[in-house]
């Protein structure tokens, strides 16, 4: 049986602090994405949406939220809620009801709008989630996190500061044409390297804002598709979002320590390289297939994290690849062309699907401005707190 789902449409709210509610950014995103699979509203009979913790009891029902706003249907409902893998994880649950032959049209949205300054945890005193303690025992914020990683590039791989002011470089160059991004100038490592030290190493223009925005995904059976006349789609042929392997042995926030390996030896694969090799056995490939990649950029550092935790290069590589231009538009393996987080900004329920968005919009040729030529196989990443992670991988 095909794991296949086809993407007929994908559309988005243009990232930004609009101060609006986050109903009117998903909205928005989802009549894109119907118009632009050409489906009738009344075809829908799935709506996923992405869990937005900071915007009350609405966001804490999205699925219900967005089906009201956009006009009872009738369609059965689900909200998914996975941190920053929170819209693969929507979109898995659609991609699944569809494969059991319990639906044909699945509408995933996610969409956000989030306070200025960096993510905090939802307020009140709750003594026993780890991530609230995080930030009142250790004073531990993401940037803090990022840090500790990007010192362990330094470290261990010879990393330097010029290397992550490069990541931003290029993206804030990829990000020009995109007319979805938040910041769309150009920096030099200058700029980068000039601007205020949040976390040492990392500077402000290393660490992506937080925004408002909002993007959706409408995924059909292949027999739907087909019916709409659509013979070779953009398809989803891989979703991951497997959990870590104990022990786990390397510091994932918001745990405070580590598994100990002294009486079961550490798994082959650390649990961010598990979320992609899981996703590449299940699509049937190899990352030597992959032609584009969106992946997660919270921080310049971490992008070059996952080009080696999804095998795009061996470990302690990335810089290597950043610095011979092969990350780059034009480039042998492009990363993030979209600009990234770091011309989105974060809006956690909408970012791992605005991913999507763009690699579907990359194979199908209509990246105006920030092609990859030729694409045909693309991998997403992202993580979440919480032994959350996701890869998804579309192709034609």
């Amino acid at each position: 049986m095909s794991k296949d789902v086809a993407i007929l449409g994908v559309g988005m709210h243009p990232w930004g602090k609009w101060g609006h509610s986050f109903v009117k950014y998903g909205v928005a995103a989802a009549r894109a994405a119907l118009a632009d699979a050409n489906v009738p509203w009344q075809d829908v009979d799935y709506i996923v949406g992405g869990e937005t913790v900071r915007n009350g009891y609405g966001g804490y029902v999205a699925g219900a939220t967005f089906a009201q706003a956009l006009g009872w249907n009738g369609a059965r409902v689900a909200t998914s809620y996975a941190a920053c893998a929170t819209g693969a994880q929507a979109l898995d649950t659609a991609r699944a009801r569809i494969l059991a032959g319990l639906s044909e049209v699945a509408l995933v949205v996610g969409a956000d709008t989030t306070p200025k300054g960096f993510l905090a945890p939802v307020a009140g005193e709750r003594w026993d989630d780890p991530d609230w303690l995080r930030f009142r025992l250790m004073g531990m914020t993401n940037p803090a996190y990022f840090a500790l990683n990007a010192r362990r590039r330094m470290d261990l791989y010879g990393a330097t500061s010029e290397d992550f002011a490069n990541v931003k470089v290029k993206n804030a160059r990829h990000g020009l044409s995109n007319p979805n991004a938040r910041y769309r100038k150009e920096v030099t490592v200058e700029n980068v390297l000039a601007s205020p030290v949040v976390s040492n190493p990392l500077h402000l223009l290393d660490i992506c804002a937080t925004s408002d925005g909002g993007a959706a995904v409408l995924v059909t059976s292949m027999e739907y598709a087909r019916r709409m006349g659509i013979v070779d789609p953009v398809r989803i042929s891989a979703i991951s979002t497997v959990t870590p392997t104990f022990p786990q042995t390397i510091m994932d926030m918001p745990n405070f320590s580590t598994d100990s390996a002294s009486a079961v030896p550490a798994p082959e694969l650390t649990f961010k390289e598990s979320i992609g090799h899981a996703a590449y056995e299940e699509a049937g490939i190899s990352p030597e297939d992959v032609d584009v990649a969106e992946v997660y950029d919270l921080a310049t550092s971490v992008e070059l994290d996952w080009i080696e935790d999804l095998a795009l290069c061996k470990r302690g590589e990335a810089e290597h690849l950043l610095r011979a231009g092969d990350t780059t538009i034009g480039g042998r393996i492009p990363v993030n062309p979209s600009g990234g987080l770091a011309c989105f900004g974060e809006a956690v329920p909408a970012q791992a699907l605005a991913q999507v968005c763009e690699l579907t919009w990359q194979l199908r040729g209509q990246a105006e401005g920030r092609q990859v030529e030729g694409a045909r196989v693309g991998i997403t990443a992202n993580q979440g707190l919480f032994g959350h992670g996701s890869s998804v991988i579309v192709s034609v």
